[in-house]
């Protein structure tokens, strides 16, 4: 089979970018075309070198920035935009806040018919780096090279910790330097490296799944705990006591920290024994008054400063009582639900994963609230009319699901039962949107206010409150 040729597309010169579009792309419209544009904002003006073309619309990346928008700054790291993150760091922050707002407005205009009016101030961020409490890099065989290099001729040392780059899954950009998490974080993993290097430990290759190191994941707290946790692929006992022990004596700050022996082909762990090595097997943060265990496999909000303004504002949005029973669906570690328990009278809390209902029992356990319970299964199999009418009829419902948003029997279910109010809080205002037009027959969209938990992304939170009206 003939392989297609590559067509080979004109550059678009002065292309003027007016908007934003989904997944941070600028939108430019020439001649009545869609362009999508990457890495462009609205206020450039740009040669358009286009990528892809459809029938509706085009795909184009900058060939040439012609007048730079009056939002655009300097980047701050190395790594932009070859790293798959901070894809908006050349964009001036108090701009980024206003893409975002904006992004809000378009999706509930857009796909839930529906103009807010007199939607609350973006919830910016305070820290705009080192924000994160959690991150994950990756051992690789295969660094990744710039073009330049490549053709160079030079030989460079294929072994990375670092990133997967944007759009490629095979190669792994070497980090020297993140801004998204503590700086601790960027001394340990160098200090990782060096040791790997230094001691000729072998870097994964994905293709052939083979090679010891395999990954190095961080998670910290704001109560200055750290978390370590690397992942072998191999069971090479004698390496792993070496590169352990080099990090319990080289590191005593680390708290908590564990080593984990991964042979399957993916990477994830949560299917996999976790060791301690050393210290606890857990970390403590803590959101106001209550405290979270975390452990390796524990899922938790992953900036906790931003984690904590985001509770507060589900509490005042959702005004509970001592009267109020509250259904928290996808209620995760139940990170909210133990947040609000002291102002309601009871909450119930349902989420599909099971290790992250026992973190929620355990911390209620730790936090000594009695009045929570959570069980396991998906939304749609265990909210069910027979199970509402064993458990009470809830006042108050707060919904936090994934990106893909509510199954269509949580909405119906949800609309027999006529809780007073909805608090939904999303990752996604495009699905959250789609879901506050089902509820429409029956709810209005009383207060709606996005959080930022990401700077320099594209990704935005968002709370609407709905009333039955």
């Amino acid at each position: 089979m003939r392989r297609k040729k590559k067509v080979e597309y004109p550059i678009i010169e002065n292309v003027a970018v007016t908007a934003i579009a989904a997944e941070g792309k600028g939108l430019a419209r020439v001649d009545n075309f869609v362009w999508f544009i990457d890495k462009a904002i609205p206020g450039d003006v740009i040669h358009a070198k286009v990528t892809k073309k459809k029938k509706d619309f085009g795909v184009a990346e900058i060939d040439t920035l012609v007048e730079a928008s009056a939002h655009r700054k300097d980047f701050f790291c190395e790594h932009f935009g070859t790293c798959g993150g901070c894809k908006w760091q050349h964009v001036d922050y108090a701009y980024q806040v206003e893409m975002k707002h904006q992004l809000v407005l378009d999706a509930f205009r857009r796909i839930g018919k529906i103009e807010l009016e007199n939607v609350e101030p973006i919830l910016a961020c305070e820290a705009t780096e080192f924000y994160r409490n959690k991150l994950e890099f990756t051992f690789s065989n295969r660094v990744w090279l710039t073009r330049e290099q490549i053709d160079s001729g030079e030989s460079f040392n294929r072994n990375a910790l670092g990133f997967h780059t944007a759009g490629n899954f095979a190669s792994i950009l070497h980090i020297n330097t993140c801004y998204l998490q503590d700086e601790k974080v960027n001394t340990i993993r160098n200090a990782v490296y060096s040791f790997a290097i230094q001691h000729q430990y072998t870097f994964y290759n994905l293709k052939h799944h083979e090679g010891l190191m395999r990954n190095l994941i961080f998670r910290s707290s704001t109560l200055d705990e750290m978390m370590v946790t690397v992942c072998f692929a191999e069971n090479k006992m004698p390496e792993i006591t070496a590169m352990m022990d080099y990090l319990q004596n080289t590191f005593p700050y680390i708290s908590s920290l564990n080593y984990i022996i991964n042979t399957k082909k993916n990477d994830t762990i949560y299917d996999q024994d976790v060791i301690c090595y050393n210290n606890k097997n857990h970390i403590i943060e803590q959101l106001g008054n209550i405290k979270y265990k975390i452990s390796p496999k524990s899922f938790f909000q992953t900036n906790s400063r931003q984690a904590k303004r985001l509770y507060d504002l589900v509490k005042e949005f959702g005004g509970f009582s001592k009267n109020d029973f509250v259904y928290d669906l996808y209620c995760g570690t139940g990170s909210i639900a133990l947040y609000i328990a002291d102002d309601c009278k009871k909450v119930l809390g349902i989420e599909q994963i099971p290790d992250a209902i026992a973190d929620a029992k355990e911390n209620a356990a730790l936090n000594q609230i009695e009045n929570c319970d959570f069980y396991v299964g998906t939304c749609e199999d265990i909210l069910k009319p027979e199970f509402i009418a064993v458990h009470a009829t809830p006042d108050i419902v707060v919904l936090d699901p994934p990106r893909a948003g509510l199954h269509e029997k949580v909405v119906n279910v949800l609309l027999e039962a006529a809780p007073k109010k909805i608090v939904y809080v999303s990752c996604n205002p495009s699905t959250q949107a789609r879901d506050v037009l089902l509820f429409s027959e029956k709810y209005k969209v009383t207060r709606c206010r996005p959080v930022d938990m990401f700077p320099h992304t594209f990704h935005i939170e968002n709370i609407v409150l709905l009333e039955l009206i």
